[in-house]
């Protein structure tokens, strides 16, 4: 089952170091994954735009357009997972790439087995999303002034929509499953992933905080996620604290 999954995914590699490039591609294509690389930042837009891949490795530092911009031309057109590498794993580029869309990071030093394992993460919980989708209610789910629609995958806030990532999105639909029962983040992570969270319990709070920023809310008084101290989180109706 595993085989037939990593048969299908298509990656995309956009970074400058050509002979990185070639060690990714030599360790993955055997596990059945179809690696293409970019080296420029334009070119890797380019081709994700064109492109019909499942996951994209996207270097910071590239020549022509830094990986944060493409990220961010990435995030107007897709929600396609994307494994960031930062420089010796710096804690600002981390945060940079969370809070414009990336799914996860890794530093540039990484084992060729850490970044299968974070690829899995992110392509995994792409296809489980789209996997359930038809067996779950697409009905919207309505919490407040809050409206998603898990069909279409749109988050609307008192009429104005949310421009979330995929991972946001997903984390907003199981709070508001959830609405008023806390969840703690080992549930989080393992609905939005149907699998092992260990990948993500570094950077599931990063997220949750991101989330919390576009929907404006403030964690010392939240009218929308709650923080249940050394639990978890909860989404909250009107009228409680």
């Amino acid at each position: 089952m595993t085989t037939e999954l990593f048969a299908r995914t298509r990656l995309l590699m956009i970074d400058d170091d050509l002979k990185l490039c070639r060690l990714v591609k030599d360790y993955l294509e055997p596990l059945g994954y179809e690696v293409e690389s970019a080296h420029t930042g334009p070119q890797g837009l380019e081709k994700v735009i064109a492109g019909n891949y499942q996951a994209v490795i996207l270097d910071v530092m590239l020549p022509g357009m830094d990986g944060f911009e493409v990220l961010r031309q990435i995030r107007r057109v897709s929600t396609l997972p994307v494994l960031m590498l930062t420089a010796l794993g710096d804690e600002s580029d981390r945060i940079v790439g969370l809070e414009i869309g990336a799914d996860d990071y890794l530093p540039k030093t990484f084992s060729t087995r850490e970044l299968l394992a974070r690829l899995r993460a992110v392509t995994r919980r792409s296809t489980f999303t789209a996997q359930q989708a038809p067996a779950d209610t697409t009905a919207e789910i309505v919490v407040n002034d809050l409206r998603l629609n898990p069909d279409s995958r749109k988050a609307v806030l008192g009429g104005q929509p949310l421009s979330l990532t995929a991972l946001e999105f997903d984390l907003l639909v199981s709070l508001a499953r959830a609405a008023d029962r806390v969840l703690s983040r080992e549930q989080l992570l393992d609905d939005i992933s149907g699998r092992d969270y260990e990948v993500f319990d570094r950077s599931i709070d990063v997220h949750i905080s991101l989330l919390r920023r576009k929907l404006g809310d403030d964690p010392k008084t939240p009218k929308f996620i709650k923080t249940v101290r050394s639990v978890g989180y909860m989404l909250i109706r009107k009228g409680e604290d």
